[in-house]
């Protein structure tokens, strides 16, 4: 297959797809022309890159996952870690919006929002600069 049919398949930009080459990701075998010739498991790789992508995943979260991935051997208890280690993260910045979202709240409640100059978001804005 080529880039253009993976990526078709894969729900991937061709430029991620060549980016995930460029890093080591995958590794595509090259036809005699040098042109990229996918195949089904490359195909798979890049669905499931895709998938880790979208869930928030590191690209070096998804190299161990792929690698955990391709481990016959691996322990489900790795897994379990990598993934439990990026949902603290998760829930970390999940925190930090509810702060924002909580401190930005009481500022647009302060304001008055009409013709006076006075306005308590520019003067919190100020005040931490």
């Amino acid at each position: 297959m080529n880039i253009g049919e993976v990526a078709a398949k894969a729900g991937l930009p061709a430029k991620t797809i060549r980016y995930y080459e460029e890093i080591g990701l995958v590794t595509p075998a090259r036809d005699s022309n040098g042109y990229r010739a996918f195949r089904s498991t490359d195909v798979h790789k890049l669905a499931f890159l895709a998938r880790a992508r979208a869930l928030g995943f590191s690209i070096e979260d998804c190299r161990m996952l792929l690698a955990l991935y391709e481990d016959d051997t691996r322990a489900s208890g790795d897994v379990k870690r990598v993934a439990r280690e990026h949902l603290a993260r998760i829930d970390e910045k999940i925190a930090q919006l509810g702060a924002m979202r909580d401190t930005l709240g009481d500022l647009v409640e302060a304001c008055h929002g009409d013709d006076r100059p006075d306005c308590p978001i520019l003067k919190d804005l100020a005040e931490g600069a």
